[in-house]
């Protein structure tokens, strides 16, 4: 159930939604609220973002739906189908006994979403790809815990032989953990990790014990060993890359990744990009001067 329109202002505020967004978001509300169709709508997109019974890696679903939206909500469409669900997750959260905090900031990823659409579109609302992204979040297979993001998942068939051929006998489906490192929330630096990763440890043994996980994984163009060329050996960024044993090799050029992550927009011209920053630098440097970069995949035992 949505808010009217006096309260909707506190609710998107809790989801961290970008303070330009909120007067888009609450004028158009009376759009939904006016259209049974429109709500009927919404409805079943809260039911796939939140159900477990869905392909998760699939995201044509949500963005079929948005297609048949009124024009009027533009691109807020999907913003309106994840705050439909939000009653749903946080009552979730509670049965487990999820401490509301953890709830609050996981479900910040929504805003965080609609930030990262507007850094590379120029206008606000939330895109098919990112919609698709956040299902995790909000169907309780994703946690934002400190500075890290941890996905209950099972392992890939590529991954367990990685891991099995390093002398850790694992096998493909058996529950692992997949960290991810959300955008806009500070430096990525070893004690902000550490206090995660203990953070982590204690929160999926209490929510989650039947699972044990038997490993971590981070699959990240941060985790490409090339970076190590171009950035000092106590950046923050190669500290994290030593949290991890070496996992497949990938050596599909992913140029377009690390170009999205760092200037916000993976179509950006090569020859055009900033060099700022030392990371901006290593990025564009590398794809100036026809080289590539790889998505890196890397893992750590979970129960130690």
């Amino acid at each position: 159930m949505l808010p009217d329109a006096d309260d909707l202002p506190d609710l998107l505020l809790d989801l961290a939604v970008p303070h330009e967004d909120i007067n888009e978001v609450t004028a158009r509300l009376r759009t939904v609220t006016a259209d049974p169709g429109v709500r009927r709508l919404l409805d079943e997109c809260a039911e796939d973002v939140t159900s477990v019974v869905r392909e998760v890696d699939d995201p044509a679903g949500l963005g079929d739906r948005a297609a048949h939206a009124p024009a009027a909500l533009g691109e807020y469409f999907l913003v309106y189908a994840f705050l439909v669900a939000v009653p749903h997750v946080r009552a979730a959260h509670r049965e487990l006994g999820i401490p509301s905090d953890i709830t609050r900031m996981t479900l910040t990823d929504l805003g965080r979403g609609m930030a990262l659409h507007r850094r590379r579109y120029g206008r606000g609302g939330l895109g098919a790809r990112q919609a698709h992204w956040l299902t995790r979040h909000f169907c309780g297979t994703l946690y934002q815990l400190g500075r890290l993001q941890y996905e209950r998942a099972g392992l890939g068939t590529r991954t367990a032989q990685a891991i099995t051929g390093a002398g850790t006998a694992v096998a493909a489906g058996a529950p692992s953990l997949n960290l991810h490192i959300p955008d806009f929330l500070g430096p990525l630096t070893p004690a902000a990790c550490d206090r995660s990763v203990l953070r982590a440890r204690e929160f999926f043994a209490r929510y989650f014990p039947d699972e044990k996980p038997v490993v971590a994984t981070c699959h990240s163009w941060l985790l490409d060993p090339q970076l190590r060329q171009h950035l000092p050996a106590d950046s923050n960024i190669i500290r994290f890359q030593e949290r991890f044993q070496p996992g497949r090799d990938d050596r599909e050029p992913a140029d377009t990744t690390p170009v999205a992550f760092v200037f916000g927009d993976p179509d950006l011209p090569v020859p055009d990009l900033p060099r700022r920053t030392s990371l901006e630098r290593a990025v564009g440097d590398r794809l100036r001067a026809g080289g590539h970069w790889y998505v890196g995949h890397g893992w750590f035992p979970w129960d130690r």
